[in-house]
């Protein structure tokens, strides 16, 4: 296993994919979590559910975790079998002003819901 990951750089990034990676609510929860996290060490992976409140598989948390390092919003950090995740807030910050400071500020929406209507009754 390579210990090269892939983090695009910060001035590729497009502001609708960003977005896109924080509209899911575990990924929001994760990025909750990795920010309050230190941010010379970042948060160990294995760690990452019980920090953020979430109850989903390894293989579910994998996932979440690399659309987050894909769309720039955070950075994976390998060493040995260990990894670990910091928030490129610094980053973020110079290319999306305010962005990140205004979703952690928001309420938090509880994991498994959802914003949509409900359907209308016929």
């Amino acid at each position: 296993m390579s210990d090269e990951v892939f983090h695009p750089a910060i001035e590729d990034l497009p502001l609708s994919k960003v977005l896109a990676a924080l509209a899911d609510p575990a990924r929001l929860a994760i990025v909750r979590a990795v920010a309050v996290a230190d941010p010379d060490d970042g948060l160990a992976c294995t760690l990452l559910p019980e920090q953020a409140g979430l109850r989903l598989s390894k293989s579910t948390m994998s996932h979440h975790q690399r659309i987050l390092r894909e769309c720039g919003i955070t950075r994976t950090r390998i060493v040995g079998s260990r990894r670990t995740l910091r928030l490129r807030r610094e980053e973020l910050d110079r290319r999306f002003p305010g962005l990140i400071a205004a979703t952690l500020a928001a309420p938090a929406e509880p994991v498994g819901t959802s914003a949509r209507r409900p359907a209308a009754s016929a």
